[in-house]
Order: structure tokens, then sequence, then C-alpha cells
């Protein structure tokens, strides 16, 4: 992979470059700072950027969400020797692919660029598909049948919908769902826009996220079930915190993807969820 370097400490930056190119891969490009690294990313195209969060005169959530928006190729990996308990959640909601705590171990470093390397190969393929969207007419109802509830109607099976605002997120996801088989119907980036096409496609399986603009997923999780009822939803967060987890579950949700996502850890709860064979 293609790797670029944000810290303004040179000692870190050496660490950095000689553990990545120790893995094979090749860095491309150092900065001390924040300024001109999202032209550089627009313009070049790294495959992954190590970013120190506390660099000098500028923030580097804001940086992250930047590049989450106008190039979601790049697999940011936040770096920081910030205790704030806060604040990897917050770098998970904006798009990081990893974050590393320092001080920290070479191990460390290395299991994110291998997570990352996989992450990469299944954002590639469903790169290549785009998804098509499937109505809720679709959906075989006997036409014998009286007029059905929303509580009865049926979903169309190994489907999901997917909720996110973060466009690498959808990517990732929309890649894992479909190397098990199961047909993304639709992709939204707002709880109302997201419950519009629950109702329209009446999929299996929503994943949600839990923070975004115009209406949370805990705010959407009612407008989610009303528009179909037997869709069982999935909360995708980067805070596993006590009171979120509890409105979720409150609010009917079968549980919850935790960001950075992992694949392995979405294919195991996925296969459990709709009894899928176990690999």
């Amino acid at each position: 992979m293609k790797i670029a370097i944000v810290d303004d400490n040179k000692t870190m930056r050496d660490v950095l470059r000689a553990i990545c190119e120790g893995e094979g891969h090749e860095v491309v490009a150092e900065f001390g700072d924040g300024v001109g690294l999202s032209d550089y990313v627009v313009n070049h195209r790294p495959d992954v950027i190590c970013l120190d969060f506390n660099l000098p005169g500028e923030d580097g959530l804001q940086l992250l969400a930047h590049m989450d928006a106008v190039a979601n190729n790049v697999n940011v990996i936040m770096i920081t020797g910030s205790d704030d308990p806060e604040l990897k959640g917050h770098a998970a909601d904006l798009g990081a692919a990893g974050f590393i705590r320092k001080p920290f171990q070479e191990v460390q470093v290395i299991d994110e660029l291998k997570a990352i390397v996989e992450t990469r190969r299944i954002t590639a393929k469903a790169a290549e598909t785009p998804v098509v969207a499937v109505a809720a007419a679709a959906v075989p109802v006997p036409s014998a049948a009286p007029a059905l509830s929303v509580q009865d109607m049926p979903v169309l099976p190994r489907t999901a919908v997917i909720i996110d605002d973060s466009a690498s997120v959808r990517l990732l996801l929309k890649g894992i769902l479909e190397e098990l088989g199961i047909k993304v119907l639709g992709v939204a980036t707002n709880g109302r826009d997201g419950a519009e096409m629950v109702r329209r496609s009446r999929p299996a399986v929503v994943c949600l996220d839990v923070d975004m603009p115009v209406m949370t997923g805990i705010e959407a999780l009612p407008h989610v079930h009303a528009a179909s009822a037997r869709s069982q939803v999935v909360m995708i967060t980067g805070n596993a915190g006590r009171e979120i987890v509890q409105a979720a579950v409150s609010g009917g949700a079968k549980g919850y993807f935790l960001k950075p996502i992992r694949p392995a850890k979405v294919e195991e709860f996925m296969k459990k969820l709709l009894k899928l064979p176990l690999a």
C-alpha cells in the first residue's frame, strides 16, 4: 500500500516509516502538519494515511472528516497520545479505519495495516457493483391473502439497506454483506431518507448508524420499524457506551457493529442473525 505519514514529531515519523516499509508498504509522503494534506490526498490518492490527532494549527478530526467526504477510498489510521475515552469513538464515527494510542508497540501498527489490507480488498470488490434498488412490490405476497398490516408484511430474504453518513463505512459494509450473499438494496446518508428507503424495499436487515445528520439512528429507529416491522435492525456506532446501547436495545435493535468496522465481526454476527451457514 502507498502510505502518507502526518505527525509533527520527526522521530515518530521515522518510526512509522520503518514499520510500514518493514511490512512491504511504500511511504510516499511525510507531513509535519496538516497544511496541504487534503489537496495531496485528492491529487495523489495514497491508500493509507497515518494521521496524528494533535497537529500544530490543525484539527485531526476535521481533516479526517474532510478526507472521508472528498476521498473516501483513503483509509485513515488516527494516532494520538490523548487519554480522552471518547476520542476513539468520535474518530471512528468520522470514518477512521484504525486507531493507535501512543506510546504504541510495533505489533499494534502491523495489526492495523493488516486489517486495512483486508478492508481495501473488500471495498475494491464492492465498488465494482452498483447498488440496484428493489421495490417492496417485489416481495411475494399471495394474491388471495387478506390485506396485511405493516407488522405482517414480509421482507425480502437475504437483503439489506445501509444507512450511514460515512461513504467509506457504507462501501465496506456493502462489500462484507455481498460476500455473505446478502444483496444490498439501497444506501442512505441519514435516518429520514433511510426510513423511506426501508419502507420502499422492506429488507431483511437494516444497518443503521447512530451518529448522523438530519435524523440520528436512535431517532430513526421507530420510523424504520414503522416502515417495515419485520426488518431486523443492527446499529453502527463508534461509541458503545451504556446509554447508546440501552437506547438501541429498547428501540428494538438486535445488536450493533462497533467502528472501525472489522469484517470478521460483521460476518460472524450476520451469520447468526440470518441463520446463514457457518464456514
